[in-house]
């Protein structure tokens, strides 16, 4: 208990070793000098918030936004000094908004909570006393034996021991962590293997070390001691050991492994990192102009405070005959007078700044983000995946794009590979009909012939069906050992190839056609049937691949003895350490093949003598059992064994474009969007596929950054590229750089390499390391103009720089949810990112930016009058407002508009957004939010400010029906009709006038539209009648007792109302129409075009998409006409008689 308080507390101590002792089924040394290690529980902790600290936890959150804080103040003020309004006025919309967050944020922790008691609280089954005992998930320490069933997942990170099978083997998926549905194969040592029952392992005397736990999912470090017959044997642990928490069991009946890491140590657990927050320009511009508010706000009340003493300079003022001082007031400090006064008029104009504008601009994201999953567009029906959002903070920023930077390799591509050609010993082949025929020959042999295959090209099929990970799912009850496995009737229809690489399962699969048949492992050994003749190899090492490397290997040990290398790679890993072979013309092949965009791999051998094998399995071993180090020895290793090889020849795999990724692109660089492709793909294939794409036009002019070997060769060459291009300034530019010439450019050129890829229309990286995305991605990110960049990408290689960009989509592609988890938003395909940003993105932008100015324009109309109107009482810190109308105000009178038009505002129909991109211009480098429209908005306040006080001060001042001390007698009974009623009269016009002009500048209408801006205004009046035509027993005053009644008795005030609201709103409408029509920006025309659009339905996204699949078999595309002067086709979706919009 004691612990647990310290844990909760933060006060228990981290780990003082490197590493971690985890003695198995906790059999700890019996000396008295061992010290046990303390590790953490198995309870999994997502939850933000416990019972004790929600309140005080969320309170302080929540009052760290400078605007909460500063209504704080506000209300505290309020409460220690005579004040002109009621505490109530600050403190009931703090409240609100508080309350309305605290809320929204307990809630989703309440299921957090939920979510962590249903995994804590899971069954499962552990060793202790030699029996098997069923407990809870939260009760596994580290050391305790866990025994997990097929397509269980497991409940902690368990170090394999055994399992059903001999050979101590288990295959896993690991959807849920990174997303690949393959199977991987895990290994326990031989030493554990054996310990298949709860007697044995309880008798197993084993020690595992390794390293503290870390978030890498690829990576582990350790080593188990086993003790036999007082013999202590070593043998590494690596990633192949450990079966992560989070990952299922397949195809393998049970197993049993040794907790290692636990709980929040797990490391499925520490990848739930939070990501950096983002924040987008709109929120910036927010921020700056509350500063400037602030700054009006101070000048308004020093100028009221230093007039207000001015003007009591005088006696007759200072003390009046009916308002004497008393002793204490006269002998109080001026001091604390002024600073009195000053924080009186302080609250008396605080409603200046918006506190509600944060709780709608939250609400107006969380809401408006749905509209993306529900978007039919954005649906891939054959995958059945919609969009989602994962951050929808950064709506608007969808609008502010600049730069694309865009993955090559499933995100361009389809990352569907399909063997193509290759070249072995120096000769091209293809494959026709299932055969190996080199390239220019027939393929005349008859059907169902067995082809005769020489020496060297039976020695690279064998190599490319070998050297890989691909895993085959079969069937368990059928094929419960190796023998029975493939004794199916057909020999190998029921396998079914699984591999992490696409191009490995594609180079598996056509060695299977061409008849060399990879059959699948079992222990240590590997089988391959050669037109029938079944071969076994016996695996010894496995050289994994890594993005250093780029090349994997596997040493076998062939049926005849000999231990031979089979290795594969990227050229420029493979041909440096060729010894022998045909290299020029495997040069010459894999060239052609990148120039038709295949992708390409080098397949080569290295043959070993008994005394080579013996010492590279003695290096091996020595750098896989060292617990310091493991990977820096491991890469020397390595590349010591992985040298003098032989070149059997190469591969050329397709990668089919993805549909309509030349239209995207296209459509991207007429809105004024740059693309970049960062790709890890040769120099040859990343240019034929960025011009088969699109990106590279055949008229562009290509210049070229790679193979730089210096930084001196590396700026010449930038210089010369920036001469081309200030000499041929009217040509379009693509620029090619690759990794290595990029990592001199940025070293000491950065700013050259800026100016001549800025230049450029495109921009190719090839070979990039996933480093080097990011930091390609900063560059252009920090750079002086600061334009917002966008990065989109499918693998686990594209994340870091999907975090790095503004913007990071994930592409839900192949190669697992790496980048989906890490991303801002993910889609199915690259195609829907045009609809993602030029019509998404320009809503979200106009819809956000306008909200914003509203609410600063309509706070500025409400608070200015109130400064007026200190000049005619003295400065006596008198509010205008009743307190109920300044609470309400930013609440329900002219909340709801502001929020529906944040929501559901069009200002250009959507189908015009997608066939005219270059509109997406018109709202790029945040225009609608510059200063220049900023001080349109506010000089606009302050004009209908004066215009409401002053027109109702000079229409209301001479009224017939009112006596001039500001009294009305009627029926023998004396009634105020002075103060409270002329501060009413502004309200009114002022609640109307906010609320008509929201409605003139929205231009999509729906029966939502109407229902709350004419709902706001009758809600209004129908508050006030019954606020003021009722004497409430629990109001403290009642200043508006029948005020509203007699201001609407009179007719002239209803004269006055609509004389002040036309007088505000007929300039706006003269202005509107005289830009419209001798100044038309492109989008106003596009406005008037798209209103003569024949069109049904509103739009295409607004329902669930639960719906929208059951409808999507009944949707039928049927052609529409724009009844324009281009009379354009376009395609519309329609459904049964019904619209998206009705339903």
């Amino acid at each position: 208990m004691l612990r647990w308080i310290r844990q909760q507390l933060g006060f228990d101590p981290p780990h003082q070793s490197d590493t971690r002792t985890v003695y198995i089924a906790n059999r700890f040394p019996q000396h008295g000098h061992y010290v046990p290690q303390r590790f953490a529980d198995n309870r999994i902790i997502s939850s933000k918030y416990t019972v004790w600290n929600f309140v005080p936890k969320n309170l302080f959150e929540q009052f760290r936004r400078i605007a909460n804080f500063y209504f704080l103040i506000i209300f505290l003020v309020q409460l220690m000094i005579d004040t002109p309004t009621s505490p109530v006025t600050s403190g009931l919309p703090l409240f609100f908004v508080i309350t309305v967050t605290a809320i929204k944020q307990g809630y989703e922790d309440w299921l957090r909570h939920k979510a962590d008691n249903e995994v804590n609280g899971a069954p499962v089954f552990v060793v202790r006393s030699g029996s098997l005992v069923q407990t809870r998930s939260k009760n596994i320490r580290v050391g305790d034996i866990v025994r997990v069933a097929k397509d269980e997942t497991f409940p902690a990170d368990l170090a394999l021991l055994s399992s059903d099978r001999a050979e101590g083997t288990c295959h896993i998926t690991t959807t849920s962590l990174d997303g690949e549905t393959n199977l991987k194969t895990h290994y326990a040592v031989p030493e554990t293997a054996v310990s298949q029952s709860v007697s044995r392992l309880e008798a197993l005397q084993a020690v595992v070390e390794c390293q503290q736990p870390e978030a890498d999912l690829y990576r582990f470090v350790g080593r188990i001691t086993v003790t036999q017959q007082g013999e202590e044997i070593v043998r590494p642990l690596g990633p192949e050991n450990l079966l992560l928490r989070g990952a299922r069991l397949k195809n393998t009946k049970e197993i049993f492994g040794v907790a290692v890491y636990t709980g929040m140590e797990s490391k499925m657990a520490l990848n739930y990192k939070c990501k950096s927050q983002k924040r987008s320009a709109v929120e910036k511009s927010m921020n700056t102009f509350l500063i400037i508010y602030l700054g009006i706000l101070l000048f308004e009340a020093i100028l009221s405070t230093i007039l207000k003493y001015a003007w009591q300079a005088e006696d007759k003022w200072n003390e009046p005959f009916y308002n004497q001082k008393t002793d204490l007031e006269r002998n109080s400090s001026q001091i604390l007078k002024f600073i009195s006064d000053f924080l009186a008029f302080l609250v008396l104009y605080n409603f200046i700044i918006p506190i509600s504008l944060y709780v709608t601009v939250e609400m107006q994201k969380f809401l408006g983000s749905f509209f993306i999953g529900w978007d039919l567009d954005l649906y891939h029906e054959e995958s059945d995946q919609k969009a989602q959002v994962n951050t929808s903070d950064l709506n608007e920023e969808l609008g502010q794009v600049e730069y694309v930077f865009t993955d090559k390799t499933g995100t361009l591509t389809e990352n569907e590979m399909q063997f193509r050609e290759c070249s072995i010993n120096g000769i091209k082949y293809q494959e026709i009909n299932g055969k190996l025929v080199p390239e220019g020959v027939a393929d005349d042999s008859p059907d169902g012939s067995i082809p005769r295959l020489i020496r060297e090209e039976e020695l690279f099929l064998k190599a490319v069906s070998l050297c890989h990970t691909v895993q085959i799912s079969y069937d368990l009850d059928q094929a419960d050992g190796f023998g029975d496995t493939f004794s199916h009737t057909n020999g190998f229809s029921q396998m079914e190839y699984y591999a992490s690489s696409p191009d490995e399962k594609a180079l598996v699969e056509a060695t299977k056609r061409m008849g060399v048949t990879f059959m699948g492992s079992h222990a240590e050994y590997m089988e391959v049937k050669t037109f029938g003749k079944s071969e076994r190899y016996k695996l010894l090492h496995v050289l994994e691949f890594d993005a250093n490397r780029r090349r994997m290997s596997v040493i076998l040990q062939t049926p005849s003895g000999e231990k031979v290398m089979f290795t594969k790679g990227a050229e420029s890993a493979i041909l440096p350490y060729i010894k022998s072979g045909e290299l020029e013309k495997t040069r010459v092949h894999v060239d052609e093949f990148a120039l038709k965009g295949l992708r390409t791999l080098v397949v080569a051998c290295r043959h070993f003598s008994v005394e080579e094998y013996r010492d590279v399995d003695r290096r091996l071993h020595e750098a896989r059992t060292a617990l310091q180090q493991r990977e820096e020895r491991l890469a020397d290793v390595f590349s010591f064994i992985e040298q003098d090889l032989e070149l059997l020849g190469a591969t050329g795999v397709e990668d089919k474009l993805q549909e309509k990724v030349q239209e995207t692109i296209e459509a991207l660089r007429l809105a004024g969007i740059k693309v970049w492709v960062l790709t890890g793909d040769k120099h040859e294939t990343a240019v034929s596929v960025s011009l088969s794409c699109g990106h590279f036009h055949r008229t562009m002019n290509i210049l070229e950054l790679v193979q730089q070997k210096s930084d001196n060769e590396c700026a010449e060459q930038l210089r010369r590229l920036a001469r081309r291009i200030k000499e041929d300034h009217v040509i379009q530019h693509g620029l090619v750089v690759d990794g290595a010439s990029l990592s001199l450019a940025l070293r000491e050129h950065e700013k050259l390499f800026m100016d001549v890829s800025k230049n450029c229309s495109a921009v190719l990286c090839c070979r990039m390391a996933p480093l080097q995305k990011a930091k390609v991605v900063r560059l252009l990110k920090t750079s002086p103009e600061k334009p917002i960049t966008l990065a989109i990408g499918d693998g686990a290689n594209d994340v870091s720089m999907i975090q790095e960009a503004h913007v990071g989509i994930g592409i839900m592609g192949k190669e697992g949810r790496q980048a989906v988890r890490n991303s801002d938003y993910a889609i199915a395909r690259f195609r829907f990112l045009s609809k993602l940003l030029l019509v998404h993105g320009h809503f979200y932008y106009i819809r956000i930016a306008t909200l914003v100015q509203y609410f600063f324009y309509k706070n500025v109309c409400f608070i200015t009058p109130q400064f007026l109107y200190q000049f005619f009482c003295l400065f006596s810190q008198q509010t205008l407002y009743d307190s109920v109308y300044l609470t309400l105000y930013n609440i329900c009178f002219t909340s709801l508009p502001i929020l529906v038009y944040s929501l559901f505002e069009q200002l250009v129909h959507p189908h015009v957004l997608q066939s005219h991109p270059a509109l997406y211009r018109d709202i790029s480098k945040n225009s609608m939010l510059s200063f220049k429209t900023f001080l349109y908005w506010t000089m606009l306040g302050f004009c209908h400010a004066f215009v409401f006080f002053f027109g109702s001060y000079i229409l209301m001042g001479e009224d017939t029906t009112l006596l001039g001390n500001g009294q009305i007698f009627r029926a023998n009974r004396q009634l105020m009709f002075g103060n409270w009623t002329f501060g009413t009269m502004v309200f009114t016009v002022m609640v109307i006038t906010v609320t008509l002009k929201l409605a003139l500048e929205t231009h999509f209408w729906t029966w939502i539209h109407h229902f709350v801006t004419w709902g706001s205004i009758a809600f209004y009046f129908i508050f006030s009648l019954f606020y003021g035509g009722i004497i409430w027993p629990f109001l403290h005053t009642q200043d508006m007792y029948f005020v509203f009644v007699q201001l609407l008795s009179s007719g002239s005030a209803w004269f006055a109302i609509i004389i002040i609201v036309t007088g505000c709103l007929f300039p706006d409408v003269i202005k509107k129409v005289l830009y419209r029509h001798l100044q038309p920006t492109s989008t106003q025309k596009s406005q008037m075009y798209s209103n003569r659009v024949a069109i049904g339905d509103d739009f295409i996204a607004l329902q669930p998409l639960s719906r929208a699949k059951n409808q999507l078999g009944k949707i039928r595309w049927k052609r529409i006409r724009f009844q324009s002067a281009q009379n354009m086709t376009l395609l519309k979706a329609g459904t049964e008689g019904r619209t998206i919009g009705n339903c």
